[in-house]
């Protein structure tokens, strides 16, 4: 008797499509579609060294901004003493802050045609931020920490502003006066009233000179 051999028939999953046409197509990473520290061209009106320019000193500022933003989050978490809870609520809001700024940074990398920092590790090579010990600090010494951290994206921030002025990148001067510069400030004067010397509970000698009697 003589036998014929019948084509497999495709798996059907239940709404009747191939499986093969719904499940996942894993790709193998290949080669990049554009290098970083490259500009693609975009219809901004704004020269390509411009936009190259800009796109440079922006990528340091979201490595250094993305460093501070973790630094606070650093100091959120190991906070302590008497002013735990106030300063415990500052850290996290000024690292909220810091991630908006990161977003908008990036996102004007983007927009100029650039690629962004993105990655922490990429991050930690590019900053101009001190590294902190992975130890517990005093809250003077965390505050000192974020201060110096600041300076340094301050400075950057300026050194970028007067550079985007020259070239009439004026979206990146706007973005990094309006936005960066005065968060940053902002963020400074909080952080330094922390350093006040002033008690906690007023000496005996203040209560009786503010006393009514």
């Amino acid at each position: 008797m003589r036998t014929t051999h019948q084509k497999p028939q495709p798996h059907r999953a239940e709404n009747g499509k191939n499986l093969h046409q719904v499940e996942p197509v894993m790709i193998d990473p290949g080669a990049p579609i554009q290098r970083f520290g490259t500009v693609r061209d975009l219809p901004v009106s704004l020269p390509v060294e411009a936009r190259k320019q800009s796109v440079d000193l922006l990528n340091e500022i979201v490595a250094d901004t993305i460093t501070l933003r973790d630094l606070y989050k650093k100091c959120h978490w190991q906070v302590l003493g008497h002013t735990f809870y106030q300063l415990h609520l500052l850290f996290d809001k000024h690292f909220n802050e810091q991630s908006h700024l990161v977003d908008s940074l990036a996102e004007r990398v983007q927009m100029l045609g650039g690629i962004s920092i993105a990655m922490g590790a990429d991050a930690a090579e590019l900053t101009r931020i001190p590294r902190p010990p992975k130890d517990r600090e005093s809250v003077p010494a965390q505050i000192a920490r974020l201060l110096r951290a600041h300076e340094i994206v301050i400075r950057g921030v300026r050194e970028a502003i007067r550079a985007t002025e020259k070239n009439n990148d004026s979206g990146t001067n706007d973005l990094l006066m309006s936005e960066v510069l005065r968060t940053n400030e902002m963020q400074v004067w909080f952080l330094s009233e922390h350093l006040i010397e002033e008690p906690v509970v007023p000496h005996e000698e203040q209560v009786e000179e503010h006393s009514f009697a």
